[in-house]
C-alpha cells in the first residue's frame, strides 16, 4: 500500500482544509464539494485526511461495518449481539465516474431471490463507505441518477434496495467528499444544494509558495515512508485535535442571538428553502468545538456562510458561485443590532480557530499546485443586396454600414425555447432531450439479459418459465426459475445530445440590437441544453473564415462566457462555417459514436466572399445531410425585405427553420415537433 501525502504537508489551501477537517469532526454537516482548477491538490487533500480519520470498532465479520456498542437491527448481516467488536481504520471508498447503480447501491441475486424466497444481497459501495469517507472525483460528470442516490443516501444515512417487491435496507453513514473541475461541466443547482459545504480552489500566483509545493512534492516523490516521517508529529496532533473536537461537539452551545444571525444571513442572500440554515447552524456548531470553545460566537457563524451559501445563490448556470462579503458583514450587524448586541462575542482568534499549522513550509491563504500529482484534470451591403456580392464594409476600419468589427454586445434577456429534439432512438448518454434506451424511462418491452441482470421484467420472466414447470417437478407453491428465463427490461428515456452552434457574427449581423437579440436567442438554447444535460460546442464564422470558439464541452457556462465576448463585423463566410462544424463533428463521433449531434446554425441565411458563396453554403449543408446530422436553423432576417435565404438552407441541410419569435415555447408558432418532420413539410 502506497503512503499518503501528509494533510499537514499541503501548502495553502486553507478554504479546502477547513471543510474537510469541519465534516470529520461533524459528518452531520453534509460534506463538501471542491471546486478548481486542475493540479490544485484536491485529490490530495481529500486522500490525506483519510490517514487523519480516527479508527473505528466494528462486528466481526459484519459487511456493513455496524458499530458493536450499537449495532443496526436491520443490518442484512445481523442481528447481532452487542460486544467489543474490532478496531480497524476508517475506510475511503472511490467512486468510478464510470459506476453502475449496482456498483454503488449493491445487487440483489433476483434468481435466488424468485425461486428461494432468499434475500441474497451483495454489498455496493455505500455499505463499504460506512462510518468512513466516500470520494467521488470529478462528482459534476457522474449520472444524475446516481447522484441523486448518493445523496439521497447521505441525507438519509442509509441505503435503500427494490426489486421487484424485494427490500433490503443498511445504514450508509459517510463523509462525503466531491471533486470537479467547472470547465467540464456543472452540477445541476438541485444537487449542489445537497453538499453541505462548498470551497474554491485555485493555485497560487506567488512564487514563494510555487517553489515550496514544488520542493515538497520532489521530497515526497523522492521518499515517500521518509517524508511521511518528517510529518508524523504533526500528523499525530492533528488526528489528536479531531477526536477532542469531536468529543467536545456535544456540548458546544448555539445561542439564539447567533441562531438569528444565521437565519438573517440566509433571509439576506435570499437562498432557496432552508436547508441553508440547518448546515449553517452545524457548521459554526463544528467550528466552534474545532477552537475548543463551547459556544458558538459571531465570527463562526460568519465562515460558516462563507462555506455553505456561495453554491446555493446560484439562479442559473451563468451565475458564478460567490458572496458578496460587504454584504455578508452588514447583515450579521442589522441582526446584532435588532438584538441590542447580543451576547455572542467575537472570537479574538478567528473563526474556528483557523487551520492547522504547516511546520517549517510557508502560510498562506494562496494554493498551490497539487501535491498529490493526482488531479488530473457591418452589414453585407445592406439589406437589399444580392446574396453573392461582396460586404462594402470588410476593410480592416469600421465601414459605415457596420462591415467592421464592433465591440461585443450584452445578450438580450433569455427565454425558455420551444423543444428541439433529434429523431428516431438513440442509445447515448443519459439526459433529457431526445429518445432514446436507457436503464431509467418506462419500459418498452424485454430481452435476454447480456451479462449481469439488472432491470428484472418480471411478467415476461414468469411467462418463459411458466411452460417449463412440470418438466422441472415443480411440487409447491415456488415458481422453479432457471437462468435463461431471466428477463431484462428495456426502457426507454431520454438522452444527451451534441448541441453544436454555428453563430453568424459578420457585418449583416451586427447591427447592436439585433446582435443583441440573437446572443438572447443562442444564450436561452444554452440554457435549454444545460437543463437538457447536453454538450455543447461553438462555431463562430465572419471575415474570411471560421474558428472553433469552444470545442464540444460540457460546460455550458463556458460556452456562454465565449458568447458573451463575441465580436461581430465583416464578411459572411456561411460555406465556412458549416465545413468548420463538420471538421468538429467527424471527430467528435470518433470520441463518442453514441451521442448524436444536433446542429443549430443561427444566421440571416445570406453569403458573401469567393465565387457563388450562396451555392458554396448549399453545398456544405448537403454535406451534412448525407451523413444523417439533424439540425435546425433560426432564421435571424430582419426587416420588410425578406430573401427567404436561411429557409432555402434549411432545406439544403435536410432540417427546418424556426424564426426567433418561434423559438420562443410561449409563441404561436412555438410548437414541439420533430425537426426531420418539420423539415419535409418545408
Amino acid at each position: 500500500m502506497s503512503t499518503p501525502y501528509p494533510f499537514t504537508a499541503i501548502v495553502g489551501q486553507d478554504d479546502l482544509r477547513l471543510g474537510l477537517l469541519l465534516n470529520a469532526v461533524s459528518p452531520a454537516v453534509g460534506g463538501v464539494l471542491v471546486r478548481g482548477e486542475k493540479g490544485t491538490a484536491k485529490s490530495t487533500a481529500v486522500r490525506a485526511l483519510a490517514a487523519l480519520m480516527p479508527e473505528v470498532a466494528v462486528v466481526a465479520g459484519c459487511r456493513f461495518s455496524c458499530d458493536p456498542g450499537a449495532p443496526d437491527p436491520a443490518c442484512p448481516d445481523g442481528p447481532h449481539e452487542a460486544g467489543a467488536g474490532v478496531s480497524r481504520a476508517a475506510r475511503t471508498v472511490e467512486l468510478p465516474v464510470g459506476a453502475s447503480e449496482d456498483r454503488l447501491v449493491g445487487a440483489l441475486d433476483i434468481e435466488r431471490a424468485l425461486s428461494e424466497g432468499v434475500k441474497a444481497f451483495e454489498p455496493g459501495l455505500l455499505a463499504d463507505a460506512h462510518r468512513g469517507i466516500l470520494y467521488v472525483d470529478e462528482v459534476n460528470l457522474l449520472h444524475d441518477h446516481l447522484v441523486d442516490l448518493l445523496l439521497d443516501a447521505a441525507a438519509m444515512g442509509a441505503s435503500y434496495v427494490e426489486r421487484e417487491g424485494v427490500s433490503v435496507r443498511h445504514a450508509a453513514r459517510f463523509l462525503l467528499v466531491g471533486t470537479m473541475n467547472p470547465e467540464e461541466g456543472e452540477l445541476r443547482p438541485q444537487l449542489l444544494d445537497r453538499f453541505g459545504l462548498t470551497v474554491e480552489v485555485a493555485a497560487s500566483r506567488d512564487t514563494d509558495l510555487r517553489v515550496e509545493v514544488v520542493r515538497r512534492r520532489l521530497a515526497y516523490d523522492g521518499d515517500p515512508a521518509g517524508f511521511a516521517a518528517r510529518w508524523a508529529d504533526e500528523e499525530a496532533a492533528l488526528r489528536e485535535r479531531i477526536v477532542a473536537a469531536r468529543a467536545l461537539l456535544p456540548r458546544v452551545v448555539l445561542g439564539d442571538g447567533v441562531l438569528r444571525q444565521i437565519a438573517a444571513t440566509c433571509a439576506a442572500f435570499e437562498v432557496d428553502g432552508m436547508r441553508a440554515d440547518i448546515v449553517m447552524a452545524r457548521t459554526a456548531t463544528a467550528l466552534a468545538a474545532w477552537a475548543g470553545r463551547e459556544k458558538v460566537v459571531s465570527d463562526d457563524v460568519r465562515q460558516a456562510a462563507l462555506l455553505a451559501l456561495p453554491h446555493r445563490r446560484r439562479r442559473n448556470p451563468f451565475d458564478a458561485p460567490g458572496l458578496d462579503e460587504d454584504k455578508l458583514d452588514e447583515a450579521l450587524e442589522d441582526a446584532a443590532d435588532e438584538q441590542g448586541g447580543g451576547d455572542d462575542d467575537p472570537d479574538p482568534d478567528g473563526p474556528g480557530g483557523g487551520v492547522p499549522p504547516q511546520g517549517g513550509g510557508p502560510e498562506s491563504d494562496g494554493g498551490g499546485p497539487d501535491a498529490g500529482g493526482s488531479d488530473d484534470g457591418g452589414t453585407d451591403g445592406g439589406g437589399a443586396d444580392a446574396p453573392g456580392r461582396e460586404d462594402a464594409g470588410s476593410g480592416d476600419a469600421p465601414a459605415p454600414g457596420g462591415g467592421g468589427e464592433q465591440q461585443p454586445v450584452r445578450a438580450g434577456e433569455p427565454f425558455r425555447t420551444k423543444m428541439l429534439s433529434v429523431p428516431g432512438l438513440g442509445e447515448g448518454a443519459a439526459g433529457r432531450r431526445s429518445r432514446a434506451r436507457t436503464e431509467h424511462g418506462r419500459t418498452t418491452g424485454s430481452r435476454r439479459p447480456e451479462g449481469a441482470l439488472t432491470k428484472l421484467h418480471l411478467a415476461a420472466t414468469v411467462q418463459a418459465a411458466a411452460p417449463h414447470q412440470r418438466a422441472r417437478g415443480r411440487s409447491g407453491r415456488g415458481l422453479v426459475v432457471r437462468r435463461d428465463d431471466l428477463r431484462q427490461a428495456t426502457r426507454e428515456g431520454r438522452e444527451g445530445n451534441l448541441v453544436l452552434f454555428v453563430v453568424d457574427a459578420s457585418g449583416s449581423m451586427a447591427a447592436r440590437q439585433r446582435m443583441s437579440a440573437v446572443k438572447g436567442a443562442v444564450m436561452s438554447l444554452l440554457l435549454d441544453a444545460y437543463q437538457r444535460r447536453d454538450k455543447v460546442g461553438l462555431v463562430t464564422f465572419r471575415g474570411k473564415d471560421a474558428e472553433v470558439a469552444l470545442p464540444p464541452t460540457s460546460s455550458v457556462d463556458a460556452a456562454a462566457a465565449r458568447l458573451e465576448s463575441l465580436p461581430t463585423g465583416g464578411r459572411t463566410p456561411l460555406a465556412a462555417g458549416l465545413l468548420k462544424a463538420h471538421d468538429v463533428l467527424r471527430v467528435e463521433r470518433l470520441r463518442d459514436p453514441s451521442r448524436r449531434p444536433l446542429l443549430v446554425v443561427v444566421t440571416d441565411g445570406r453569403a458573401t466572399g469567393g465565387v457563388d458563396p450562396v451555392a458554396l453554403a448549399g453545398r456544405a449543408g448537403r454535406l451534412h445531410a448525407s451523413e444523417g446530422t439533424a439540425s435546425v436553423v433560426v432564421d435571424c432576417e430582419s426587416g420588410f425585405v425578406r430573401l427567404g435565404l436561411a429557409a432555402q438552407l434549411a432545406r439544403d441541410l435536410g432540417g427546418s427553420a424556426v424564426t426567433l419569435d418561434e423559438l420562443r415555447a410561449d409563441s404561436i408558432a412555438g410548437l414541439v415537433k420533430d425537426i426531420t418532420a418539420a423539415g419535409r413539410a418545408a
